[in-house]
């Protein structure tokens, strides 16, 4: 059987990939990135799709912190953003974290609807790549997206993706994929500095977040999945 990759955007689309694929969630700034940096520290954490399921999920953990936004604000009664620089500089390595946000979160539970769910960010590319070549024949990267555009850190963090499935023997499912691995290959990390979540967070004072992005690719060898509830390292 052939082996083909699809790049795809947006929580609601996972549910074409419900029979037959694995997905891959992607939200570069943040919250897959802040998921990530949250397990390599040691601590347990639990996407939420909605406030609802968060505070329900607080009640059951012992001692558990609220991190996330909605709509780019932090819920009241959370105890930190959606922050990935801020999650890195937590003391308490063992204690849960239960993260919401926007689309993030919700693309990351969506996706235990498919084959297999994994998570991924700038943070992971060669690790999670490794892991997926030649376990799953259908793989679909798909990122967040914010206010209805496909963002430029995700389209670059999928592209590379997928482009290194591709140099596992994995081919383009459709024209859109393809061009977007072409439109993103060789291009330089900094050029998600021009992308409308950058200036989101240079205009609300969040440089920290900006910066952690882009200065820490490739430099966690693993691969992460949802799991039960919880994204949990898999290699």
């Amino acid at each position: 059987m052939s082996r083909s990759v699809v790049i795809d955007c947006f929580p609601e689309h996972v549910e074409r990939y419900a029979d037959g694929w694995a997905v891959v969630a992607v939200d570069v700034i943040r919250a897959t990135t802040t998921a990530i940096t949250a397990v390599d520290l040691g601590h347990p954490c639990y996407p939420v799709p909605t406030l609802e399921v968060a505070v329900a999920l607080s009640a059951r953990l012992d001692n558990p912190l609220l991190i996330g936004e909605l709509g780019g604000k932090v819920p009241y009664g959370f105890d930190l953003g959606n922050s990935p620089a801020d999650v890195s500089l937590l003391t308490e390595r063992s204690r849960p974290l239960i993260l919401l946000s926007t689309s993030g979160t919700r693309l990351m539970c969506n996706a235990t609807s498919s084959d297999a769910a994994y998570v991924a960010c700038l943070r992971n590319l060669s690790g999670q790549v490794a892991y997926l070549a030649g376990r799953h024949d259908r793989i679909a990267v798909v990122g967040a997206g914010a206010r209805g555009e496909f963002r430029e850190e995700d389209q670059l963090c999928c592209a590379w993706l997928a482009e290194g499935l591709c140099g596992h023997g994995y081919a383009p499912a459709d024209e859109q994929t393809a061009e977007i691995v072409q439109r993103w290959h060789g291009a330089s990390v900094d050029a998600i500095n021009q992308g409308a979540s950058a200036r989101y967070l240079r205009e609300t004072a969040q440089m920290h977040d900006l910066d952690f992005v882009v200065h820490h690719v490739d430099d966690i060898d693993g691969a992460f999945a949802v799991v039960d509830e919880q994204v949990v390292r898999v290699s």
